[in-house]
C-alpha cells in the first residue's frame, strides 16, 4: 500500500453509510456505498466475516498499480465464514461484444448480472469471499428460459483502455449461479472474463489481458461455465490452424495461470482458457460437470447450437500447458470427454488423471486443432470412448496409461476420422464383471 491508501470496512450488522468507513468502529453498511467510492492504488475494501449482503453486488472500473493493487477482501473471519455477497440477480449491467461471434448462433449482447464487475480495472485482488447469484427469487422466470438474463459470480471485462493487466481472483467460493445455459460467451457463469470492442480503438488500444491469475477458488453448481478466460471480440485475427505469437502480443491475451480450482456441478464446461499465449492450467478438478447438458435443462435453444459441454480445455490458444488436472464424472453429450485439444496450435496435456467420464478422456478437435501432444497422463475407466481423434491431422498420444472398460471402444463411435501417432502407451482392460 502506498502512504495516502485507504482501507475501507463493510459491515451490514453494526456500521452504516453515514460513517466514513475508514475504521472497524465505523464501517459502511452497504455495498452500494463503495461502488460511490473511486477507489485508488492501495486502498483496500474489507468486509465483515459472517455478513451476507443480500441483494448487493460490487461494480468496479478503479485500477491499483502492479506496486499498490487494489484489493477486495474480508476481515475477522471467524470459523471459515466468509462474507457472502448474494446477488440475487441484481448488479445489472449491458454487455456488448460490439461485433459478431464466431458463430451467428452465438448471442454476443445482451443484459447481465454480476455479483462483482471488474469493468477495465487492473491490479486489483479479489479474495476470500463467498459469493452467489441465484435466480429463485425473480417473478416468472423459468430456469432454462431461452432469453433469461445471463448471470455470473465474478464478470471481469476490457474495453476501454487498453491491455488490462494484474486481475488476482483467489480462495472465492461461488456457487448457485443461475445464468443461462444456451449462451457460450456471456459473462456467464461461475467466473468470465471478456475483452469487447472499444469504442475508439485507434486511440484506446485493443482490449485484451495480461497478468491474470486465477486460484484456489472453488465454483460449485453455476451455470453456464465454471471458470473462462477470456473471449474476445477480435477472434477473427486466429482465423486458421497455425497461429503466430505475434497475433497474441498483438491482440490476445499473456500470462494467464489458473491453478489449484475445483469446479464441481458446472452446468456447461469446466475451466477453459481462450485466446491466450502459452497459458498454465494446471492442479485443477473439474467433478460432474456439463450436468445441464441435457435434454432436461437444454430444452430450449431455439436457433442456437452449442449443445456440447467438456471439462479444461483451449480455445484458439497456442502452446497451451494443461498439467497435472484431475477430471471425473463429466457428463454424457455431443461432447463430454474430459480433456479436449481444441482449435489451436501447440495444446500440451501432461500428468493429468481422468476416471469416468461419460464421453471419454480426450478429444483433438477437427482440423483446427495443430500440434497437440498427449503424454504421461492415466485415464482409468472413462466411458463411451477412450479418445476422439476427430479429423484431427496431427495428434501424438505418447507415455500414457489407459485403463479400458471391457466393451468399451477405444476410439470412440463416430468420433474418430483423424489422425494420430502412438509411442508407448499403455492399454490395461479391466472388467467389473
Amino acid at each position: 500500500m502506498t502512504n495516502s491508501s485507504s482501507t475501507y470496512y463493510v459491515n451490514q450488522m453494526t456500521g452504516s453509510d453515514a460513517n466514513d468507513g475508514l475504521s472497524k468502529k465505523h464501517p459502511f453498511a452497504s455495498l452500494f456505498r463503495i461502488n460511490q467510492i473511486s477507489l485508488q492504488p492501495g486502498d483496500q475494501v474489507l468486509l465483515a466475516g459472517g455478513n451476507s449482503f443480500c441483494g448487493q453486488f460490487l461494480q468496479l472500473r478503479d485500477s491499483g498499480t502492479k506496486e499498490a493493487p487494489i484489493v477486495i477482501g474480508s476481515y475477522d473471519v471467524e470459523d471459515d465464514i466468509f462474507p457472502v455477497i448474494a446477488a440475487e440477480g441484481q448488479g445489472i449491467w449491458y454487455q456488448d461484444y460490439g461485433i459478431p461471434l464466431d458463430s451467428p448462433a452465438h448471442i454476443f449482447k445482451g443484459y447481465v448480472s454480476s455479483a462483482i464487475l471488474l469493468y477495465d480495472a487492473e491490479h486489483i485482488v479479489v479474495e476470500n469471499l463467498e459469493i452467489t447469484n441465484t435466480a429463485t427469487d425473480i417473478i416468472g422466470e423459468r430456469y432454462s428460459a431461452p432469453h433469461k438474463m445471463n448471470r455470473t459470480g465474478v464478470a471481469v471485462v476490457a474495453k476501454d483502455k487498453g491491455l488490462r493487466s494484474g486481475i488476482t481472483l483467489r480462495n472465492l467460493r461461488i456457487h448457485d449461479v443461475n445464468g443461462n445455459v444456451y449462451d457460450k460467451h456471456m459473462n456467464n457463469g461461475g467466473i468470465y472474463m471478456t475483452a469487447l470492442k472499444p469504442d475508439h480503438e485507434e486511440v484506446t488500444g485493443i482490449a485484451r489481458y495480461r497478468d491474470i491469475l486465477v486460484e484456489d477458488c472453488f465454483v460449485y453448481r453455476v451455470s453456464r461455465w465454471g471458470i473462462a478466460v477470456g473471449y474476445t471480440y477480435a477472434h477473427e485475427k486466429f482465423q486458421g490452424a497455425e497461429l503466430e505469437e505475434e497475433t497474441f502480443t498483438q491482440y490476445g491475451h499473456e500470462n494467464v495461470v489458473i491453478r489449484n480450482n475445483y469446479v464441481k456441478a458446472a452446468g456447461g464446461d469446466g475451466i477453459t482458457s481462450m485466446y491466450a499465449l502459452r497459458p498454465l492450467v494446471e492442479h485443477n478438478m473439474a467433478d460432474g460437470v456439463a450436468c445441464e447438458i441435457n435434454d432436461r435443462i437444454y430444452s430450449e435453444p431455439e436457433n442456437r447450437f452449442g449443445k456440447v459441454a467438456a471439462a479444461i480445455w483451449p480455445w484458439k490458444c497456442k502452446d497451451a500447458l494443461f498439467r497435472y488436472n484431475e477430471v471425473a464424472d463429466t457428463r454424457l453429450n455431443q461432447d463430454g470427454m474430459a480433456y479436449d485439444a481444441d482449435s489451436g496450435d501447440g495444446t500440451v496435456y501432461e500428468y493429468n488423471y481422468s476416471r469416468q467420464n461419460e464421453g471419454g478422456c480426450v478429444m483433438f478437435c477437427l482440423q483446427e486443432a495443430i500440434h497437440n501432444t498427449f503424454r504421461h497422463n492415466v485415464s482409468f475407466d472413462d466411458l463411451g470412448g477412450t479418445i476422439s481423434p476427430s479429423e484431427n491431422p496431427d495428434a501424438l498420444l505418447s507415455h500414457n496409461t489407459f485403463y479400458v472398460r471391457e466393451g468399451v471402444p477405444f476410439v470412440r463411435k463416430n468420433m474418430d476420422g483423424g489422425e494420430f501417432t502412438e509411442e508407448e502407451n499403455q492399454i490395461i482392460p479391466i472388467s467389473f464383471s
